[in-house]
């Protein structure tokens, strides 16, 4: 059997609250010690594992989450993916976790089941109804072509160092925002009425799952790393409406 050189694992139960009804679920899909025993057959040097991971692991009592700081998870989610990281890191000799923010852009090519952000705000500004968010509730939203692009950078490392890699970056847009903001950059863009969108406190909403308040992301390892700066929030989005506008 070959021996790969870059794995990606993307692969995770990544809603909520799906995880906070199936703990043991979460921590079998999110914790990857299947691919991990796979790739202990192979010589520990040739394997560089990307794991994918969330900003979710942080408390979400502050802004701006630096890599060094305390992981303490508000939900089950969010555990599944400490221990995730806590497994790659003591069994992998050559790795990158990635602690991605809400990932947004164009529907894929396959498209995915699941409802993507910023469309799902579209479609419902579209409607001319008026609907509540989270002024309470901030991220640091990611443009997908950044994470394909920071993926990319990683694995052309990888490949022409031949030296051990042991990273962990924060991976979010260089803007913090609340989910009332991501719905005023769509109708902006869009030239939607913004009397629609009604703010309202993250708190009084159940969920029925813990949410942090805010685990927005410093990314500044991220662009000294690798030289990466993210595009803004409202290019991103920008370019999101854009595409699926052509397609």
């Amino acid at each position: 059997m070959d021996e790969p050189d870059v794995v990606v694992n993307c692969a995770a139960l990544s809603a909520p609250r799906a995880c906070e009804m199936d703990p043991s679920a979460a921590t079998s899909i999110n914790v990857p010690s299947s691919l991990v025993t796979w790739l202990s057959n192979f010589k520990e040097t040739s394997t560089l594992l990307i794991q994918l991971s969330t900003d979710q692991v942080y408390e979400g009592v502050k802004s701006f989450y630096k890599e060094e700081d305390e992981t303490v998870p508000v939900n089950v989610y969010g555990e599944s993916k400490v221990a995730a990281e806590k497994y790659v890191s003591e069994k992998c000799l050559n790795f990158a976790i990635l602690r991605s923010s809400i990932i947004f852009g164009p529907q894929t090519i396959s498209p995915v089941p699941k409802s993507l952000p910023i469309q799902w705000i579209d479609g419902v500004l579209s409607k001319g109804e008026k609907m509540e968010f989270f002024h309470d509730e901030f991220r640091c939203p990611v443009y997908v072509k950044d994470v394909v692009t920071i993926i990319q950078v990683l694995t052309s490392r990888w490949m022409s160092d031949a030296k051990q890699m042991q990273l962990l970056l924060n991976v979010g847009g260089p803007d913090r925002v609340s989910r009332l903001q991501m719905a005023e950059a769509v109708a902006h863009i869009r030239g939607y009425d913004t009397s629609l969108i009604k703010p309202v406190s993250a708190s009084l909403v159940d969920r029925g799952v813990k949410s942090p308040s805010d685990i927005s992301m410093n990314i500044d390892k991220l662009v000294q790393t690798l030289n990466i700066s993210p595009i803004s929030f409202i290019d991103g989005v920008r370019l999101t409406l854009t595409t699926e506008a052509k397609s």
